[in-house]
């Protein structure tokens, strides 16, 4: 190898142990400018009367912990699969599938996040609005916020966590966090979770009266169809299949039916269930129209956090198009690159009715359990109400899009 090729060589593998080093220590001095926030907006910030009563583990005293504190725990546990980076965006954990980098050379990943970014906000401040609803109805149920967890899971296969969180802990954080905050998390399939585990984790979404929504892998019909009643059992309010999945889970278990569906195959699928069907992963106008045209209540706009193709644009770009095409006809949530309310606010402005929250969420679970979780979805929650009052936003159940600059 030439000179010049091992100075290069050399220069990449820096950079690279840069964001590794930078992202370890740099964090906590990043996380605690927010933490005083975070504690503000969790004294301010309650559900709403008609949200649940608290589930067991809700009933538990708070811990006390900081949103600093949160995020400390979160990157200890899960360095260096996640190095928990002041912002996340991809360049340390590039490539790295499994794990929680983007797949091949993280492009997807970053173009969801360059695509929130490339809107910024006009803002307005002759109005009278004070106090901005951010309430709204989803499934039939009344929650705090348009903001809910994302379909994340594998505490082994992709956040490294074995022997330090088990898939239940993790869970039971997500849930019983986003319950504690008023809104839903989300019930995960693994692919590679045997239905008695799929089971366990649904005994969750039960434990706290069905508050929560349950996702399943593109298994065989026959498979789906089997979780889908287990789903319905457990009292979920609503299931969806992450159709994105379908190459990735199949190489990840080769010689399994893990596939794509045809139309013909949801259709029977939503009629085989009888609560909302969501399918997760369109990113065209033309497969919004077809997830319209058999049944289904509702679309995720997302290409699975830039983790199963790469090159795919971001979410953000794709979103307004979808939206004009079936925006009152079906419900459209979206995820991709949230990392704060500002990000949530954009996303409905777009065109969304709600938001889902992956990484954010993942370590407030990892770092705090259901106590974590709530201090950063009501951080969330916080900016987004700042946000709405400097645009003149009186309810995100009514966001135009001309806030967007």
């Amino acid at each position: 190898m030439s000179q010049g090729r091992e100075s290069g060589a050399k220069d990449a593998v820096s950079r690279r142990d840069f964001f590794k080093r930078a992202a370890v220590g740099a964090g906590a001095v990043a996380v605690a400018g927010i933490a005083m926030k975070a504690q503000a907006a969790e004294a301010a910030l309650t559900p709403p009367a008609s949200a649940p009563a608290a589930g067991p583990a809700a009933a538990s005293a708070p811990s006390g912990k900081t949103l600093a504190d949160v995020m400390k725990i979160a990157r200890e546990k899960l360095y260096p699969k996640c190095r928990v980076c002041p912002e996340c965006d991809g360049q340390a954990c590039s490539s790295e599938v499994p794990g929680m980098g983007g797949i091949g050379t993280g492009k997807a990943f970053r173009n969801n996040l360059d695509a929130l970014a490339a809107y910024g906000f006009n803002m307005r401040t002759f109005h009278d609005v004070k106090k901005p609803d951010t309430a709204i109805t989803l499934f039939g149920e009344k929650i705090s916020m348009p903001i809910l967890s994302a379909i994340t899971g594998g505490v082994t296969y992709n956040m490294g966590l074995k022997g330090k969180m088990s898939e239940e802990e993790y869970m039971e954080g997500v849930i019983g966090g986003c319950q504690l905050a008023g809104t839903f998390g989300f019930a995960a399939d693994g692919i590679e979770d045997p239905v008695s585990v799929y089971a366990t984790r649904l005994q969750t979404v039960k434990k706290y009266g069905g508050w929560g929504l349950a996702q399943i892998k593109p298994r065989s019909q026959a498979e789906i169809i089997e979780r889908m009643r287990m789903v319905q059992e457990a009292g979920a309010k609503a299931v969806a299949i992450d159709i994105d999945s379908a190459g990735r889970a199949a190489r990840a278990k080769p010689g399994e039916t893990i596939e794509p569906k045809t139309p013909a195959k949801l259709r029977e699928l939503v009629r085989a269930t009888k609560l909302p069907f969501i399918i997760k992963g369109v990113m065209t106008v033309q497969e919004a129209q077809m997830a319209l045209d058999v049944g289904a209540a509702g679309i995720c706009v997302s290409n699975h956090g830039g983790r199963v193709l790469d090159h795919t644009p971001g979410t953000a770009k794709v979103l307004p198009a979808i939206a004009d095409k079936v925006k009152g006809r079906m419900v459209i949530l979206v995820d991709g690159g949230v990392r704060y309310g500002t990000d949530v606010l954009k996303m409905l402005a777009l065109g969304a009715n709600a938001v889902l929250v992956g990484r954010p969420v993942l370590r407030g679970a990892v770092g705090g359990g259901a106590e974590g979780v709530k201090l950063v979805l009501n951080k969330m929650r916080a900016e987004l109400v700042d946000a709405m009052v400097l645009t003149g936003t009186a309810s995100v159940k009514k966001v135009s899009r001309s806030i967007l600059a």
